[in-house]
This record gives structure tokens, sequence and C-alpha cells, in this order.
């Protein structure tokens, strides 16, 4: 099994991807910024099931703190195999024109500049250029990237439209390299994201507008993620795959 690192993940989709990644025999580095006890609860969770687990803090937008998280996850574990850029922020739910300056730059620099350094690292331990076995990453994006967000998350979808271009552009870079890139594009999923952004509310309203009739589970994107990640998906790179059931 391998060794997979995943940014953001005390809490939601990128803590429901540390326990499956757990649970399948993999070593997992479980990131945070902020709420440690909520990182301290996932790997408690995970060593209570006999997994390997360790908590490394890190603001992903930082390039000395994601140094130092990966060579947290070196010195635990050893070798890379998979990394999920998981860590993002949506910003306050408002129209585009009461953004701030300030908060339109963390929101790109949580959602893209964390995705490209902690993607740099990445390739320091993975590529087969330099000296490594390979791996995959999958990047965390959001079906906002396709639709907008009009009217509540213009920035975050910006900032998910670059991490899809940054996602196809190192999927043709890396693949030489044996490196895979992808990325999920989740919709309305049941996490607390939406209450951190002051529409707690917003699941409910808008599930009748999903195809499929239902909002969908970090648990449900986890095994996306583990898929995109496995020996199953060898021959995938490049993809973009939305999970909004059928938004």
């Amino acid at each position: 099994m391998g060794v997979i690192l995943v940014t953001g993940s005390g809490r939601g989709i990128g803590a429901a991807t540390a326990r499956l990644a757990a649970r399948r025999g993999h070593a997992v580095v479980v990131n945070y910024a902020e709420r440690e006890e909520r990182a301290r609860a996932v790997v408690e969770e995970i060593r209570a099931g006999s997994g390997r687990a360790i908590m490394a803090r890190a603001d992903v937008s930082r390039e000395e703190e994601v140094e130092a998280l990966f060579a947290a996850a070196d010195q635990a574990f050893g070798p890379l195999t998979g990394l999920v850029n998981n860590a993002g922020i949506t910003g306050p739910a408002t129209r585009t024109e009461d953004y701030d300056a300030a908060t339109i730059r963390r929101i790109l620099d949580v959602n893209v500049t964390g995705t490209f350094l902690c993607t740099q690292a990445a390739i320091q331990r993975m590529s087969t250029k330099q000296g490594g076995a390979g791996g995959a990453i999958v990047n965390l994006s959001s079906i906002a990237a396709t639709i907008g967000g009009g009217g509540q998350w213009t920035a975050y979808a910006a900032a998910k439209g670059a991490v899809n271009s940054l996602t196809l552009g190192l999927s043709k870079e890396l693949a030489p390299e044996g490196i895979r890139v992808n990325a999920l594009l989740p919709g309305l999923i049941d996490t607390e994201i939406h209450a951190t952004a002051g529409v707690g509310d917003r699941l409910a309203k808008m599930a009748p507008s999903i195809p499929m009739g239902r909002i969908g589970t970090a648990e449900e994107c986890a095994e996306a993620i583990l898929w995109l990640l496995s020996g199953e998906a060898a021959y995938l790179t490049g993809a973009l795959i939305p999970m909004a059931g059928g938004r």
C-alpha cells in the first residue's frame, strides 16, 4: 500500500478521504491549517482501527509550511505515492462587487497557490525524472468552475476554474514522469462548507434542482478519489470528473 497526503483533511471530503485511504491500507498524512482538534480526531479514529496516520499543520498557501508538511510525511512514512489537493475555501457567499481585494487574494491563495505548491512538492518526490517511483495526484475542483457561481461564489468558481486548467496542464507535463493528475468536481455535497460561508440552508433549498434529487455525501466523493489514486485508474490522466448528481 502507499503513502497518501490529504490536504485540508480535518473535516468534510478531506476527512472522509483520509479515513477511507487508511481502511484501504494506506498510510495517511492528515493536514490542517486550523482546528487541530478536528484533525486529531480523524487521526485517532484511523489509529483506533489499526491504521497508520499522522497529523501535520500547514497553511498550503505558504511555501515554507508546505515544505515542512511534506518533510513530515517523508520522515513518518517514506516515499509519497499519492496527493489529494483538497484544502480549499469558498469565501463568503456574496455578489461580486461586495468582495474586497484581500478576500479575493485569500481565496486564490488557498485554492490555486496551495494546489500549485503542494503539487510542486509532490513532483520532487514522485517524478521518475527526479528519482521517484511515480504516483497520482487528485485535485479537488468544483462543479462551480463549470457553472460560474454567479450571485454567491464567483471568486471560488474562478479559483476552481484555475484548478481545472492546472490539472490539464500537469497531466500532460507529468505523464512521461509516471505521475497521473486528475480532478474531481463535486457538486452539492453534505459538508459544513456551506454553513461556514453563511448559507447553511443552501443544500435543502437546492436539492430539488438536482436531477438525481438528492445531496451527495463526502464518503461518495472519497470513493471516487481513492479510485482515481488506485491502479484501477492506471490509464486515466487529465480527467475532470463531475460528481454532482447531474447538476
